[in-house]
């Protein structure tokens, strides 16, 4: 996980020349004053006021909620100059940035992923909706020279907190942006995936970068963190052999995940922490902000949209999804993830063209929302936004397309009524990797790597179409629907959709026998042939049927694993070819299924089992949300 590491470029950035003008300007021109907020049950809230210097008018307020600090404390400023923040300053926005109930310099106790109340009948019965309520309402009343116009924003977890401010009802609030928004860890966003556990981003958000450790009372110091003997993360994982081990390294003071250790499955705990339960009536105008490539919170932005767009259909509500990997749309470059490029700084484009006219028109009352599409989406392969009034488009058809024999994949409904299937044998010793580098964090580029490193594997399924005679668009969610069998009672599955660049293609051709020194290999990484991931998802396979009920395999029965994958917007080009890839580990990404029945969290390091896994040919399929 990458959201404190994000904090910190965000507190202690690389300046420019540019930039340090910038800070400059913002440090002459704002004053900064610590103020605590009380709240309705008497907690007190601790937050960084900047406000411009001008008083030649009125001026809006834009803030963040966060649990990841409000630092710098005391006379230093916060780092606006490192992105296109900088744009709020120089028009005049208020900016306050609010430390959450029970972390750093507030008061109170925290809670992860606090529920929306329902029920607040008294000063006692509090929620981040309410703690926002009781912000804004100090603020607008005691902030001088404020307009009354207040906007919410914030990325992954500050993005969970916009969601839970949308729902406060306090009339100052016109405009919220919740950006890759927390909102479900047990289906969809950083911890869980399909009920799989994503240990690496959990084990290192709550251990290795401190975030679980308690706060007591108001604290500015950081938490201790966590180094790991062995900095190779697959080596370190496979040797822990177990999520057991790790919970003992965790320690008993690690409150939420020892929670997660508590509810493997979708229970009342895990329901009532869905940010979307509470959407209804929503009044601000909203814009949705995601990353197509975001390897943290991609479920968030679009299925916030969609609750929203469902559960109040009367609400402003506007999505936006870029090319991008988390929170990289507050970042000043957006050319590029990894090996693939957009040909376009789709970061810039945004900020420029949606989020400040956003809040400029929603708060300043200055010109205009005409322009925002209901729905705002970057279609990578061809590389270009469009601009759409739904989501998804009204011309899309989900469109089967069949695995069958020989590793062929067709749009051509199957002719054979032969039963016929793949076979390959998933170990636990040997899992598969989610990519081919050694590395010590998980990484972001995962999301659209070369995937040849996995099509080599006898683990991994390899099914691809012929070369493509004509461009196909795909633009909404991807369904896998698997027919397999087990030899055990238990599997997770994963299914990558993947585009396969022609063996010429163009850009970052590699000159091997270049001698010039300036040379580099690694920015000129040979594309041709390249597999390019799209989109990928797995699916633990107890869950197939419940989230809340799991259930075993029956040994050698042929059994339905249906699942969907996060909505994707990429044109397939002309030359190319469509793949998708099949298999049963996803590591150490994801923690190692023993592939048996039983507990997962406390299964022994022995529980581990190899298992034969058989998936049928013709009745396998891909529903893909073709653009006709």
């Amino acid at each position: 996980m990458k959201k404190l590491y994000l904090l910190l470029c965000l507190l202690f950035p690389v300046m420019t020349f540019g930039q340090s003008a910038d800070s400059a300007w913002v440090v002459n021109n704002y004053i900064k004053k610590e103020v605590t907020i009380s709240m309705r049950d008497g907690v007190k809230l601790f937050a960084s006021v900047y406000l411009p210097k001008d008083k030649s008018e009125k001026h809006p307020i834009l803030m963040e909620r966060t649990p990841y600090s409000c630092a710098p404390y005391g006379k230093e400023y916060r780092a606006f100059w490192a992105d296109h923040l900088i744009q709020y300053c120089k028009k005049g926005y208020i900016m306050v940035i609010e430390d959450v109930r029970g972390r750093w310099m507030s008061e109170g106790v925290y809670a992860d992923v606090r529920p929306f109340n329902f029920n607040k009948k008294t000063n006692k019965d509090i929620d981040e909706a309410s703690d926002t309520y009781d912000t804004l309402d100090w603020l607008v009343k005691n902030l001088d020279n404020n307009n009354g116009n207040v906007g919410v924003f914030g990325i992954s977890y500050p993005g969970f907190y916009s969601t839970m401010a949308s729902l406060s009802g306090h009339p100052a609030l016109k405009a919220v942006s919740p950006e890759a928004p927390v909102t479900d860890w047990f289906v969809g966003d950083d911890f869980h995936h399909n009920g799989a556990f994503f240990q690496m981003d959990a084990f290192a958000f709550y251990k290795q970068f401190g975030f679980g450790q308690p706060h007591p009372r108001p604290t500015s110091e950081a938490a201790p963190t966590y180094d790991p003997p062995v900095h190779d993360s697959y080596q370190f994982y496979l040797n822990e052999g177990n999520i057991v081990n790790l919970t003992k390294i965790a320690g008993d003071s690690l409150v939420f995940w020892n929670q997660m250790m508590a509810h493997p499955n979708r229970d009342d705990f895990w329901m009532s922490r869905n940010a979307r339960v509470g959407i209804k009536d929503v009044k601000p105008a909203m814009l949705l902000v995601g990353g197509l490539f975001d390897a943290e919170d991609c479920f968030g932005a679009w299925n916030v949209y969609k609750a929203i767009d469902k559960q109040s259909p009367a609400t402003n509500n506007r999505l936006v999804m870029g090319p991008w990997f988390h929170g990289q749309w507050r970042n000043n470059y957006g050319n590029y993830l990894g090996n693939v490029h957009w040909g376009i700084n789709a970061s810039e484009w945004y900020a420029k063209h949606v989020e400040i006219p956003f809040f400029d028109y929603y708060l300043r009352g200055v010109g205009s929302v005409d322009s925002i599409s209901k729905v705002t989406m970057f279609y990578t392969g061809e590389n270009k936004w469009r601009h759409l009034p739904q989501w998804p488009p009204a011309d899309m058809q989900p469109t089967a397309i069949y695995l069958e024999q020989k590793g062929k994949l067709s749009f051509n409904s199957p002719k054979e009524e032969k039963t016929t299937f793949d076979t390959y044998i998933s170990d636990p010793a040997k899992p598969v990797p989610y990519t081919a580098d050694v590395n010590f964090n998980r990484t972001r580029n995962y999301m659209d790597d070369d995937q040849r490193f996995a099509a080599t594997r006898t683990d991994v399924l390899v099914f691809q179409t012929d070369t493509l005679t004509k461009d196909v668009t795909l633009a909404g969610p991807v369904v896998a629907d698997l027919l397999v069998s087990l030899s055990n009672t238990d599997a997770d599955f994963v299914v990558k959709l993947i585009d396969v660049f022609p063996d010429n293609a163009g850009y970052n051709d590699l000159q091997i026998y270049e001698d010039d020194a300036t040379s580099d290999p690694v920015a000129k990484y040979p594309m041709g042939g390249y597999q390019m991931l799209v989109r990928a998802e797995i699916m633990r396979g107890r869950y197939r049927n419940s989230y809340s009920n799991p259930e075993a395999f029956v040994p050698g029965k042929p059994t339905q694993v249906k699942y969907t994958l996060p909505d994707v917007a990429h044109t397939f080009k002309k030359g190319h070819r469509i793949m998708v890839q099949v298999q049963s580990s996803w590591f150490p990404l994801v923690d190692r299924n023993p592939q048996q029945f039983i507990d997962i969290y406390h299964a022994k390091v022995d529980d581990f089992v190899k298992e034969t896994i058989n998936v049928y040919h013709n009745q396998s399929k891909l529903i893909l949300p073709v653009v006709r």
